[in-house]
């Protein structure tokens, strides 16, 4: 990978120049990071736990027409996938009161809400990405008013299905984080999803317990994260059972 040129490094990730034009490589960190990087640590073995979730939802949606930037997975920490120009907005989607809607509205957490809410929030880290509306959006120009539709389709389109899918591996899908780009082809573009989906990017809770299975346990110092996320792979079928030993991380179905 040091032969490889650098394009883009971010809290979790790093992008480099694909093989092939119009091409990325996207390498996993172990980082891990909250509250815009001013809580951080590693913690061995995120990286490939994230590859391996991320891969196994976007082969997912690729099979159900859902579009993705996902070409193939690598190794244990990169993957392949399509070069795109990122929308600078992060589009959440809302199941259950968590986080930060809990706050501001003085919710109870894990109350569900009436329907699915889904939120836009402008991806600038030295603003803290604030919380924008469709208004701004337009205005400013960062997405055009079709493009919005086709972004709120595809997070709806998303939401039911990772929601169903979770469910049937005993848990709850509270909210998620997704981020989409624009395919160009010539002078035409269209919006497909982009970045990742993992704990790292999703509120998961036990569907009994409650228990939280993603970066909560980090933000909050719960501890216990990459048992969290390998038991969220060992449900999908990723991770067989007893197969992670100390000291040598995740043992990953090829």
């Amino acid at each position: 990978m040091n032969r490889r040129r650098r394009i883009y490094e971010g809290k979790a990730k790093v992008l480099y120049e694909g093989p092939e034009p119009g091409t990325l490589i996207q390498h996993f960190k172990d980082d891990a990071t909250a509250f815009n990087a001013k809580k951080h640590a590693v913690i061995d073995g995120k990286g490939v736990l994230n590859n391996r979730i991320s891969e196994f939802i976007f082969q997912a949606l690729n099979e159900i027409g859902v579009p993705t930037h996902f070409i193939k997975r690598l190794n244990m920490r990169e993957q392949l996938i399509r070069s795109v120009e990122i929308i600078p907005l992060e589009v959440v989607v809302r199941n259950v009161a968590a986080g930060s809607i809990a706050t501001r509205l003085g919710l109870e957490e894990g109350t569900p809400l009436p329907r699915s809410i889904i939120e836009f929030y402008y991806k600038n880290d030295e603003l803290n990405d604030p919380m924008v509306s469709e208004e701004h959006i337009s205005a400013f120009g960062w997405a055009s008013p079709q493009e919005l539709d086709e972004m709120m389709m595809l997070a709806m389109r998303i939401n039911d299905f990772l929601t169903g899918m979770f469910l049937a591996a005993g848990i709850k899908l509270v909210d998620f984080k997704i981020e989409m780009g624009r395919l160009w082809d010539n002078d035409m573009s269209r919006v497909i999803l982009a970045d990742e989906i993992s704990p790292d990017s999703c509120r998961l809770w036990d569907a009994k317990s409650k228990d939280k299975l993603d970066k909560d346990r980090f933000r909050r110092d719960m501890g216990g994260l990459i048992e969290a996320y390998t038991e969220v792979a060992r449900r999908l079928g990723i991770v067989t059972e007893n197969e992670q030993s100390a000291g040598s991380g995740p043992r990953l179905v090829q």
